[in-house]
């Protein structure tokens, strides 16, 4: 009896999530450039290609997330309420996340290591750099979806490099905060400041679209 398709997500997903889990935790330990493939695979239980057949590559297996984040970016515009305009959707879920404690924006002693490790390893930081030039081009197809104009509106591209520009400063900032303090309410605080401040900018920048 074939194995039904449900299970074997689930049993392809419970085997990626491993693979990613041994990936980072050795990746913080050691240093990106420092860990193998074989490395990866022996402490996750599973075979070279087991690995491959789930991450492409090894900068994958760290940023494990993009398509989720990818995803709840172009939710933010599709499940917005009526009336709360593009940009403003996108302060909303920054505010949003912060209140639910998402990963996305973790600032603490844990997601330190994290970004250490991107710090310490230029393959990650090329691939954090293509990963959010990536995410600014799907804000871009989203926002012009939304309003129905052309994907190539140069209005929806200008407004999601700004917005990607916002998050990227406020990310940074936050962490240099917590760094600092040592104090998470301090760092969702400075996030959500510079996520307030520069959305202001951008609904200014952007008057007359359709997107402010």
């Amino acid at each position: 009896m074939s194995i039904p398709t449900d299970r074997r997500a689930r049993k392809r997903a419970v085997t990626r999530q491993g693979i990613s889990d041994a990936a980072t935790r050795l990746f913080i330990a050691r240093g990106f450039d420092q860990v193998t493939v074989d490395d990866i695979a022996a402490a996750a239980d599973v075979g070279r290609m087991t690995v491959f057949n789930h991450f492409p590559r090894k900068e994958d297996m760290f940023f494990d997330r993009d398509a989720e984040a990818r995803e709840m970016l172009r939710d933010a515009l599709r499940q917005r309420e009526p009336g709360v305009a593009p940009i403003e959707a996108y302060r909303l879920l920054a505010h949003r996340l912060i209140a639910e404690q998402s990963p996305a924006v973790a600032f603490s002693a844990r997601s330190q290591g994290f970004i250490a490790a991107v710090e310490a390893s230029e393959t990650l930081k090329a691939r954090a750099r293509a990963i959010r030039d990536e995410l600014a081009h799907v804000v871009a197809l989203a926002l012009a979806e939304c309003v129905g104009r052309d994907p190539a509106d140069p209005d929806a591209h200008l407004a999601a490099g700004l917005l990607l520009a916002t998050w990227t400063v406020a990310f940074i900032e936050a962490h240099r905060t917590f760094r600092q303090t040592r104090e998470t309410a301090r760092a969702n605080a400075t996030f959500l400041a510079l996520i307030d401040k520069a959305t202001h900018g951008v609904k200014a920048a952007m008057a007359g679209s359709p997107y402010a």
